[in-house]
């Protein structure tokens, strides 16, 4: 039997947890959909649902992980009552932190893509409205995505091959202190530019009137989705983590940390975009395109565009990047609990399989631009549509139920793996909100999704 590894400080268990969690629905998505939904009353209901849906789901796999010492099948089957079938998600829940990664890496190609474009100049040059054919072209060339895409699974892949302290927990750390100095670096910038007031008071300051012309029950709803899916829970992404943390502190207090973490970086990502695009009478409600045209363009117009544009990108890399490193590593320790594989075999395994996973993706938009699959989605769409709408809210309520049922594990033992340690303790009154309530809200969020 091989001795679990773990992270060597707090510190590093921290970083690397948010880092797991910090990626493109905070850099991305979050400040795009802000756009889409009139700004700040969605910023103050995201926040709300954060506190009141994501912290607890988070604390409920980070105990599972903690408790069992064990990746998502194997955790299951520690804490589980004897014939029970809770295990099979866990199958799952390695199901899709590949299907996650299929997409995702192809995504994260993009940063460094676009990283490496204005770090060489490629932009350069290039006038407002060609900015738009430069992502075209991208998209267009499979040479080119399989590249960045590969770049990603192999760089993702050389961490976790170093093991948890020397591979994951080191070189996150680094990433994440240079990611979080980069996006203070960038805001400090954007809200100096003039006119930069409007796009503050946009993202800060609630406008009613302009969440009901959004529709304010799409506004409610968006906001609980993305509040909900920041924190990558329902696919044991998260458990891991757990699993190699030690008992000195309790889960409630460190979920709120990562939580903190997470939110900070993407209400910075929309100190960083909503003034620069007010400063540059740029709208920002051009949703999924707001990062890889609108805001080029800006960088393009812009004194020092490249400058900016390039550690604006790196910022990126860095966001997507922790995320594949930290799923990755969900996937190895899966193949090494399950299978009883060493770390070196298990790397090569998926290796492998997520370089060809990760393929039709990249071609999806060139090659295999022809194939559309669910709802007439193309290929990045349709696997994004069976994470986002079905896998992570399933999987999440899969283990709220296991957490507070007698069938399951059961409340009280999830409450006392909580509260061990120093730090923010749960109170047992919780226990009819985290049993009756809150899987209601998933629900609504599995609903909402599945029927959008």
């Amino acid at each position: 039997m091989q001795k679990r590894q773990g992270f060597q400080t707090r510190l590093g268990f921290l970083l690397v947890s948010a880092g797991c969690a910090i990626g493109i629905g905070n850099v991305w998505k979050f400040p795009y959909v802000t756009g889409e939904m009139g700004g700040a009353v969605f910023v103050l209901f995201y926040l709300l649902f954060l506190a009141i849906m994501g912290i607890p789901v988070l604390t409920m796999e980070l105990a599972v992980g903690r408790a069992s010492r064990k990746s998502a099948v194997q955790g299951y089957r520690v804490l589980e009552k004897q014939g029970s079938k809770w295990h099979i998600h866990g199958w799952f829940c390695l199901g899709g932190c590949a299907l996650l990664m299929m997409y995702y890496t192809t995504v994260s190609g993009w940063m460094l893509n676009y990283f490496w474009k204005f770090l060489t100049g490629a932009f350069d040059g290039v006038s407002t409205e060609n900015v738009a054919g430069v992502f075209g072209a991208m998209l267009s060339d499979p040479a080119q995505m399989v590249l960045f895409m590969a770049i990603t699974v192999f760089g993702g892949i050389g961490v976790c091959a170093l093991g948890v302290e020397k591979g994951l927990e080191r070189i996150t750390k680094a990433m994440m202190l240079g990611l979080l100095g980069l996006i203070v670096v960038l805001a400090f910038h954007s809200v100096t530019l003039p006119n930069a007031s409007a796009g503050i008071r946009f993202y800060l300051l609630p406008d009613f009137a302009r969440a009901k012309e959004a529709g304010l029950g799409r506004v409610i709803t968006a906001a609980m989705n993305q509040a909900f899916f920041t924190l990558s829970l329902g696919i044991a992404a998260m458990e891991i983590f757990g699993s190699y943390m030690s008992d000195s502190h309790t889960l409630l207090g460190e979920a709120v940390r990562i939580c903190g973490l997470d939110t900070f970086v993407a209400l910075m990502a929309g100190l960083i975009l909503f003034p620069a695009c007010f400063a540059f009478g740029v709208q920002p409600d051009q949703g999924p395109s707001l990062i890889f045209i609108t805001l080029p363009t800006v960088f393009v117009n812009m004194a020092g565009g490249r400058v900016w544009g390039t550690l604006f990108f790196l910022f990126m890399t860095f966001a997507s990047f922790s995320t594949v490193t930290a799923v990755f590593e969900n996937l190895i320790a899966g193949m090494m609990d399950n299978f009883g594989w060493s770390r070196k075999l298990s790397v090569a395994f998926n290796l492998v399989v997520l370089f060809l996973l990760s393929l039709p993706c990249a071609l999806g938009y060139n090659l295999w631009s022809n194939v559309h699959l669910i709802g007439g989605r193309d290929i990045l769409d349709s696997e994004d549509f069976i994470v986002s709408n079905l896998l992570l809210p399933l999987g999440s309520l899969v283990y709220l139920l296991f957490c507070v049922l007698k069938s399951g594990w059961g409340f009280d033992r999830y409450l006392n793996e909580v509260n061990k340690g120093a730090g923010l303790h749960m109170s047992p009154k919780l226990r009819w909100y985290l049993t009756l309530a809150l899987p209601v809200l998933i629900l609504v969020i599995l609903i909402s999704g599945l029927i959008g």
